[in-house]
């Protein structure tokens, strides 16, 4: 297959980065505000030759094979002000990374379009929203770690990884993990962490592994989501999860084997009490997540996923 000219637009960075293994290449969007998804190459993740920035003012001069979009302004509104008509005709695809906001199960995807594949990151995903006229494909994640760090679980605390989380509230797990924190030591990292008890604050991503390996294990307190790439990674490291069995986190986590789930706050803290008790225990459930994480989100099964896409697409 000929190597594909890809224009996207930059939501998701760490996304973004493990996109960027499949061997095309990828034009992101930039302004020179730098403004929300129009950061081009930026931040601190080591990009590949293959990233390269598509400055909007040369947009509809540039030349491409495959537009994908990340965000409903994106394709609502930017596919007709930022692109020429002949590039709005290119093969299409849209990758969404969340579960519906509104209704979970009766809200119709904006796309809604059968020339315009639609992508789902977790088989929860593509279950919950309607996707309409739009052909679906289901693409589960697949993880690098920038750093190859390894879990020693030395800290008897857990870890809860999560951005904004005082912000994005319920939803997210805020009460959850404040409500937890009064019976186990919990951590917070993660953007405006600092703003919340336990909050580190932002940790590069260069830095986080190392962070998630001293941790006795990793606490995802969210009701409702996708599934977070920092809980995969976690799991790369050799972190055991402990987390609420919603969403697709329900499908990947056996309970007492590489971590714990429930939907009773007391069983989990009674889950992570134990872990904290014994750490030869935390440490075996720890190896068993990296091996879950391997055979399931490895990142050769992803890059696979999306370059078979990417022909089917570009054909």
């Amino acid at each position: 297959m000929k190597r594909l000219r890809i224009l996207t637009w930059h939501v998701h960075g760490n996304y973004m980065y493990y996109l960027s293994q499949v061997p095309h290449d990828f034009y992101l969007v930039r302004d020179a505000t730098g403004s929300p998804h129009h950061t081009g190459r930026s931040g601190q993740l080591p990009w590949g030759d293959n990233v390269h920035d598509a400055p909007v003012e040369q947009l509809a001069s540039m030349r491409f094979d495959v537009v994908l979009y990340q965000s409903r302004q994106a394709y609502e509104h930017e596919r007709h002000t930022l692109l020429s008509p002949e590039q709005q005709r290119l093969p299409r695809i849209y990758l969404e990374h969340d579960p519906p906001q509104e209704h979970p199960t009766n809200t119709r995807h904006w796309v809604d379009d059968p020339d315009t594949v639609l992508v789902h990151v977790t088989p929860f995903n593509a279950l919950m929203w309607d996707s309409g006229r739009s052909p679906v494909s289901v693409i589960e994640h697949g993880v690098k770690l920038i750093n190859e760090a390894r879990y020693s679980g030395t800290r008897p605390e857990g870890l809860v990884v999560v951005n904004h989380l005082c912000r994005r509230g319920r939803r997210l797990g805020a009460d959850v993990y404040e409500q937890v924190r009064q019976s186990v030591p919990l951590a917070l990292a993660g953007m405006d962490a600092h703003t919340m008890p336990g909050g580190l604050g932002e940790v590069s991503q260069r830095q986080l592994g190392e962070l998630m390996a001293t941790y006795r294990f990793f606490f995802h307190p969210i009701r409702y989501t996708s599934l977070g790439l920092a809980l995969i990674e976690a799991m790369m490291v050799g972190m055991p999860v402990v987390g609420l069995a919603t969403t697709e986190l329900s499908t990947v986590i056996t309970r007492g084997h590489d971590g714990y789930i429930d939907t009773r706050i007391d069983a989990l803290v009674e889950a992570m009490q134990l872990l904290l008790e014994d750490p030869a225990a935390a440490h075996r459930m720890g190896q068993a997540a990296r091996k879950t994480a391997l055979a399931r989100f490895h990142i050769d099964r992803f890059v696979g996923d999306w370059a078979q896409l990417l022909r089917q697409v570009a054909q």
